[in-house]
């Protein structure tokens, strides 16, 4: 095993960190975007809400493989060219898991107690400014769990790009097949690994954040 991944480490390597390139940079737009949506979602703007719930039943309701081709195929017959493979599969991961992060934040938003809101109008706050100062740090708190299993989904999801061109570590693993056919469980074991080394720590930091946050409550 060990020297498989020397013999292999150049390509290991490559294909970890564009996995883990993809995590990081899809999970940060999705974070942006979806905290925007749920922001709409609980807006007193009548087409906003409705924008932003058009949005999020779309893509919760459509397989990520087809965001993929829609961005990467797509697009292109209407000359809206994204570029790279790469920045396609970070604008596919990110807008898609945006809508689930949406949800898990507006249910953040729904538990913090009525009296919060109210409290920050009393204080002439407006809509804007009770969100952002009041209400969602508060709702954040709570969302530490669903937001650690979105981000884990998200990074499990980037074995998606393999299929449009982006040597991450599935593409690794079906490249490395090919010309290893003799060591599979190696190759197996390899990206597997690689895949643990990425959500297995961010389990126990979401833990951690969540007991943490626990406590200031």
């Amino acid at each position: 095993m060990i020297g498989f991944v020397a013999d292999n480490w150049d390509l290991l390597r490559s294909a970890f960190l564009t996995t883990l390139s993809l995590s990081v940079l899809s999970g940060l737009l999705a974070l942006v975007v979806g905290t925007l949506l749920a922001a709409f979602r609980v807006s007193p703007v009548g087409p906003l809400r409705g924008l932003a719930t058009l949005y999020v039943e779309t893509f919760r309701n459509t397989p990520l493989t087809v965001v993929f081709f829609f961005l990467v195929f797509g697009l292109p017959q209407i000359d809206l060219v994204i570029g790279s493979g790469f920045v396609a599969a970070v604008l596919s991961l990110g807008l898609y898991t945006a809508a689930f992060v949406c949800e898990a934040i507006r249910s953040g938003i729904n538990a913090v107690p009525p009296g919060q809101a109210e409290a920050a109008r009393a204080l002439g706050l407006d809509f804007r400014q009770s969100l952002g100062t009041v209400v969602l740090p508060q709702a954040f708190r709570t969302v530490v769990p669903p937001l650690g299993n979105v981000w884990i989904a998200l990074a499990k999801n980037t074995s998606i790009a393999a299929g449009f061109g982006v040597t991450e570590l599935t593409a690794s693993l079906q490249r490395l097949s090919n010309v290893n056919a003799d060591r599979l469980l190696a190759v197996f074991l390899a990206v597997v690994i690689g895949y643990l080394i990425i959500t297995l720590p961010s389990a126990w930091g979401i833990r951690v954040l969540e007991r943490r946050l626990a406590i200031v409550r």
